[in-house]
């Protein structure tokens, strides 16, 4: 028997690696003589970089750089291993230098937020000579269209009087001219492949900062101030530029760094599952596999809108492999899935505890789980 388990992290508890060590753990018990495949999985949002090193058997990269607020931080990207002899790939997720859980709650503030940090790890990665990066959007605390990752990669943003604009969403208002000829020259070598669950323009009503904004720290006249920046911008790219990405879809994620990538790397937004499907070579796993088991933190009813289980799910089906989802806790609509055509799915608390005592116990009770999914397997056989 041949199973793959191919599980998403359980956040805040364990990572995808360590999920899928404890599951096959359990069906161990069970079947020691099975073969194993384990494929940490991501859908491109926080874990997805320790998930595609971990799968690839690859390394992580820390870098000193700049935190949303300018001060410092150690952040990380990583290095993926030998995949299918392609030249080497990085994974960035945008969160960890610029994320919202570096600022603190009573600091948040989008108008000054910058995600420069963001561009320092991109810069770090070319200087390495990467030409295939992967940037996971997603988690971030500014509202700044990307201009700060440009900054770091050398691209002018100035005022009228030839200074740089300020960091954060505000600044953007001041802009008057791009400047482009100092950019990174790797940048026109390397391969964007950006990371997007959002199909957001950059402004109005649905733009970034509308929908974004107050998860940043923005009241209703700073999400005003910010719209009104990010359209400023919008129209001075399209001039100095030539080009206007602000109503493509995805253009608003994460604080306009969607349009951003667009613009200043040319990057390509696709589902995040699709990216680590593709890049883990999820399918060759798959092929020969007589059962998948996969899991999240909480399958609920956003489960099959593009989280790791539902991906995973699909590519079982395509070779006709039943499919399990375990998950920490099943919550509202959680048999969306099943409707969908996995298997089953098992939550894997065994009783009233607190949030702590289930982050403590987590891989004691996703071995237990699996041992007993694996004997009500035995028990069809």
């Amino acid at each position: 028997m041949k199973i793959v388990i191919a599980p998403d992290s359980f956040k805040e508890s364990l990572t995808a690696l360590q999920v899928a060590q404890a599951i096959e753990q359990g069906f161990k018990q069970v079947f020691p003589d099975a073969q194993y495949d384990k494929v940490p999985m991501a859908d491109g949002g926080e874990g997805t970089v320790q998930a595609m090193v971990d799968a690839t058997e690859g390394e992580i990269i820390s870098v000193e750089v700049s935190d949303p607020l300018g001060s410092k931080v150690n952040a990380f990207y990583g290095i993926l291993g030998s995949v299918a002899n392609k030249p080497a790939t990085a994974v960035i997720e945008m969160a960890a230098a610029s994320g919202l859980h570096l600022v603190p709650r009573d600091q948040r503030n989008p108008l000054v937020t910058s995600s420069f940090g963001t561009g320092e790890l991109i810069k770090h990665a070319l200087d390495r000579g990467i030409k295939h990066i992967i940037l996971g959007l997603g988690g971030s605390a500014t509202n700044d269209a990307g201009t700060g990752m440009a900054q770091a990669l050398g691209i002018k943003l100035l005022t009228a009087s030839g200074e740089s604009i300020k960091a954060g969403g505000a600044g953007l208002s001041e802009l008057a001219t791009i400047d482009t000829s100092h950019a990174h020259p790797a940048i026109k070598d390397c391969h964007f492949e950006v990371a997007c669950d959002v199909d957001n323009p950059l402004c109005g009503p649905r733009g970034a900062s509308a929908i974004f904004g107050p998860q940043k720290g923005a009241t209703a006249d700073m999400v005003e101030q910010l719209d009104i920046a990010l359209s400023h911008f919008s129209h001075i790219v399209t001039q100095e530029l030539k080009q206007d990405v602000s109503k493509s879809a995805g253009a608003g994620a994460a604080g306009g760094m969607g349009f951003g990538v667009m613009t200043f790397l040319q990057g390509q937004l696709r589902p995040g599952i699709e990216l680590v499907i593709k890049t883990v070579g999820l399918e060759k796993y798959c092929q020969q596999a007589d059962l998948v088991i996969t899991g999240e933190g909480r399958i609920d009813g956003q489960t099959v809108f593009g989280k790791t289980p539902m991906g995973v799910l699909q590519v079982a089906q395509h070779y006709n492999v039943p499919t399990i989802g375990i998950a920490g806790s099943l919550g509202d609509n959680a048999d969306a899935i099943v409707e969908q055509g996995m298997t089953a799915i098992f939550p894997i608390i065994p009783g009233v505890a607190s949030l702590d005592e289930v982050l403590a116990h987590a891989t004691t009770n996703l071995i237990n789980t699996s041992v007993n999914v694996a004997r009500l397997i035995k028990l069809k056989l």
